[in-house]
């Protein structure tokens, strides 16, 4: 498979807002103005797509089937629209895989962004049609009045600049429900990375949420683990120590797994209730991971800030020191 890089964004370009879970309903008034501001502030045109409203929702909670896809691809054949942000995750964009036009997607690359339920189409896309996605911030994201300054560097980092991130871990973190009061916000001041087992590797990223990313196996959608594959993974507080395991084991008992040189770790949420000697203890115990570098605790998951994450791109891992490469 030939990977396709997209073309960066420049000031003056077109964003598209899709929905390929759930709508802009969920979102505030004041997220709405403080995203639409951000945008503005990066020289970028916002448009929407015609379905994110929220007004044709059927039982499970998102637009019909047929709404969604339709967004995704007019979003894709769109000349003027230079990337696609999702507006909010959700549970179901995994449906939408057997449906989308892949030779339309492969004829029109463009910057595909999102996180936790779009994980499905970060790597169903990437798998499909090599082009290279990226996991980082929703729409919704842009909208977070305070703690945003690490995601938004680190966003423009990957899509603006020349793709290249030597990352660092970000000064301070959080878990709460930002969006309920943005002026009352609880920061953790960041212990930096775990460096699980020390060790160098180079290979190509693929992963994203662990729970999003399992409904892939057995399909054609699950990016292969080709050689030198750098696996990242996280997972969201209702996943539990146990949860988490059985979760990432079924990832180690994929045939090509041994094609997978290093595992990255995002950040536990404090519901997971999960602590480094805990994480410690479950992947010391599992031979697949034995002679892997493992690095935890790293910006990317549920909690904020985010890194921007090249699905198809390079990481570097050396001792502890994390490299991304679009």
């Amino acid at each position: 498979m030939q990977k396709i890089i997209p073309a960066k964004l420049a000031k003056g370009d077109e964003i598209r807002v899709i929905a390929p879970a759930r709508g802009i309903k969920i979102i505030g008034q004041d997220s709405r103005e403080i995203a639409a501001k951000r945008f503005a502030e990066l020289g970028l045109k916002v448009s929407f797509s015609k379905h994110m409203t929220d007004d044709n929702w059927d039982m499970t909670g998102s637009s019909p089937i047929e709404d969604r896809v339709a967004d995704i691809h007019e979003a894709f054949a769109d000349k003027n629209v230079k990337a696609i942000f999702t507006i909010i995750g959700g549970a179901n964009s995994n449906q939408l895989l057997p449906y989308l036009d892949y030779d339309l997607i492969k004829a029109n690359p463009k910057i595909f962004c999102g996180f936790s339920d779009i994980t499905a189409l970060l790597n169903g896309i990437y798998a499909m049609t090599g082009l290279e996605t990226y996991s980082g911030p929703h729409y919704s994201s842009f909208g977070m009045k305070l703690g945003f300054d690490y995601t938004l560097e680190n966003m423009r980092k990957m899509l603006m600049l020349d793709g290249v991130n030597e990352v660092e871990p970000s000064a301070e973190w959080s878990d709460d429900m930002w969006f309920i009061d943005q002026e009352k916000r609880e920061f953790v001041k960041n212990e930096g990375y775990w460096n699980i087992h020390n060790g160098s590797a180079e290979g190509v990223i693929v992963g994203g949420n662990l729970g999003t990313f399992d409904l892939l196996l057995g399909t054609k959608y699950r990016p292969a683990f080709v050689k030198d594959t750098i696996l990242f993974v996280e997972d969201t507080e209702g996943s539990n120590l146990v949860e988490f395991e059985r979760n990432l084991q079924a990832l180690l008992y994929q045939p090509d797994f041994e094609n997978v040189k290093a595992l990255v770790i995002g950040r536990f949420q404090k519901g997971s209730q999960i602590s480094r000697e805990q994480l410690e203890f479950i992947l010391n115990n599992k031979r697949e991971l034995k002679n892997l570098p493992i690095l935890a605790n790293v910006d990317f998951g549920h909690s904020t800030p985010l890194l921007t994450i090249p699905v198809g791109g390079t990481a570097s891992l050396k001792n502890g020191k994390l490299t991304l490469k679009a």
